[in-house]
């Protein structure tokens, strides 16, 4: 193991540290990435579940009203009552089929007294970024079908204006009808046929679509093995440069050798070496006398 001992050399043990703080990164942005992989494929279950089951008693689903489970995401629930018109509100900044422009938000009265709010849609934004005209929502008592999401709470910078909301925050439409409300989830109006496709338009099926992050996960863990691999590489090419160092008896390696290591001879070196052959050229050589392996090489290297 002699010929390993190198690697106890503080430059090998910093390379080593360095390369293990790489490859922890990797492995935590690895693990991360099967963490979001985890979520979409739970959102992906949620979907085939809920999304298309029977409608179930809005009382039923949400007991309270401030209760929602994640799992809850896309449950169809019904309920009878009234919308609120003139409560209605618009959230700003809402994309759909490429275009930006608002959710419609209304009310709806429950006989309990009790109000959920109903997303009836999307609408276009007109030339001046304004809401583009909606149809009321039907007058009396009806009966809706919605599939249940959470609502988004508020953002940082956002602010409300007027019936135009930054999000859909159920807080703060709980506070604008006054009334008991469900503040846990809010409905997403399921609409069918010729009424889906006129404003406001029901808005689309989620996709069912894991993602790419399993092969970005991959990718982080190879990253983090290479590291080691590479590390183990460059080991061994140092070691094949010191086998070959002391398999020259201890002598200097030649020029050659240092520059196709990448290090050149330096300037005393090279002041030693012709010093020395000047001084074999000036002594006459002795008749019959056998050159050592020691002239032999330096007077190849003289010949360079």
């Amino acid at each position: 193991m002699s010929r390993w001992r190198f690697l106890a050399s503080p430059r090998w043990a910093g390379y080593l540290a360095l390369v293990i703080v790489f490859a922890i990164a990797c492995s935590a942005l690895g693990t991360w990435q099967l963490n979001r992989r985890a979520e979409a494929l739970a959102e992906v279950a949620r979907i085939d579940a809920n999304y298309d089951a029977p409608a179930v008693p809005l009382a039923e689903a949400l007991p309270e009203l401030d209760e929602f489970d994640i799992d809850q995401r896309w449950q169809v629930v019904a309920a009878t009552g009234e919308y609120l018109a003139s409560e209605e509100v618009v959230v700003r900044n809402r994309p759909f089929g490429g275009s930006t422009g608002f959710e419609v938000i209304t009310p709806f009265l429950l006989p309990d007294g009790t109000v959920f709010m109903v997303d009836r849609g999307w609408i276009p934004q007109d030339s001046d970024g304004r809401p583009s005209e909606v149809a009321p929502p039907p007058t009396g008592e009806v009966e809706v079908t919605a599939r249940l999401k959470a609502g988004e709470g508020r953002i940082a910078g956002r602010t409300s204006s007027g019936a135009e909301l930054a999000t859909i925050d159920l807080a703060e439409l709980a506070e604008r009808v006054d009334a008991p409300a469900y503040t846990g989830a809010y409905g997403i109006l399921v609409q069918s046929g010729a009424a889906a496709g006129e404003p406001p338009v029901a808005l689309p099926r989620p996709v069912r679509d894991e993602g790419p992050h399993l092969s970005y996960a991959l990718q982080w863990f190879v990253f983090a093995l290479l590291a080691f691999i590479a590390l183990a590489w460059f080991a061994n090419q140092e070691r094949k440069v010191l086998e070959a160092d002391a398999a020259g008896g201890g002598s200097s390696p030649s020029d050659d050798d240092r520059v196709a290591h990448g290090r050149r001879p330096s300037t005393a070196e090279r002041t030693r070496r012709t010093g020395r052959a000047a001084e074999q050229q000036a002594r006459p050589a002795k008749a019959g006398r056998r050159r050592s392996d020691a002239d032999v090489e330096d007077e190849i290297l003289d010949r360079r």
